[in-house]
């Protein structure tokens, strides 16, 4: 089962930090929630969040300065929570390296909506700068099956397969990594990309029809992981 994502909520409102946990951990994020600005510093090295809630009105060192010191370590995602909503505020923190800016109240919908986008947003820009395995030619092979990404073509069982160019490309990005599972968001991203105003239920309507078009193999097999996503799954 792949590990949950760690959200580090920061904010001196107890009751708001609650809430706010509760909306994720309802979304299977696992969260732990500190109230003033030491704390937050000490907890994104003990806690290794994937992302950190920030409010900007905290006891001591103030969000702001939080923000300045994480990024002085690294470029965990950061959305600011405050209830200044001046543009001057805005651009200060996205100047510092917030990567969202999000004003109080909210809604909680809005907000878990947001952490996902940073989230997506962040994985497809890390996954950009790692380097790619090479495949001559944008082409891959196994038994019965052949995808060309130079000339889109697919052919299966000796036979061309026709089909779409999103579900060619879908198919080419999981077979060109095998055994790797992959989320439905990230396969939204980078075959749909990060603008791409759809939802995850595309990414399942291509795999179906994939697996409509494509014969049935004792070699590989567009597998399903459940509560994750998909893989191409190649049997030894």
């Amino acid at each position: 089962m792949a590990e949950k994502q760690r959200v580090l909520i920061v904010d001196d409102d107890e009751d708001i930090a609650e809430l706010i946990s509760l909306y994720l951990t309802k979304e299977c994020y696992e969260t732990q929630m500190v109230h003033d600005g030491e704390a937050a510093l000490l907890a994104v090295s003990d806690f290794q969040p994937d992302i950190i809630l920030l409010d900007l009105m905290l006891p001591g060192i103030d969000g702001y300065e939080v923000c300045r010191e994480v990024r002085k370590k690294g470029n965990t995602p950061i959305i600011m929570l405050s209830a200044k909503g001046e543009v001057f505020d805005k651009v200060l923190g996205l100047e510092l390296g917030a990567d969202d800016y999000m004003i109080k109240p909210f809604d909680s919908k809005e907000l878990v909506a947001r952490v996902k986008a940073v989230l997506r947003r962040y994985a497809a820009e890390k996954k950009a700068a790692e380097p790619r395995p090479e495949i001559a030619g944008d082409h891959v092979e196994y038994p019965d099956l052949s995808v060309n990404l130079t000339n889109y073509s697919v052919k299966c069982a000796g036979k061309t397969i026709d089909m779409p160019p999103k579900e060619l490309e879908l198919l080419y990005f999981l077979a060109s990594r095998p055994n790797q599972v992959f989320t439905r968001e990230q396969l939204l991203d980078n075959i749909w990309g990060y603008e791409y105003p759809g939802d995850t239920r595309t990414v399942d309507v291509h795999v179906k029809r994939l697996r409509e078009k494509l014969p049935a193999s004792e070699h590989w097999e567009l597998a399903t992981v459940w509560g994750i996503g998909y893989k191409f799954d190649v049997k030894k």
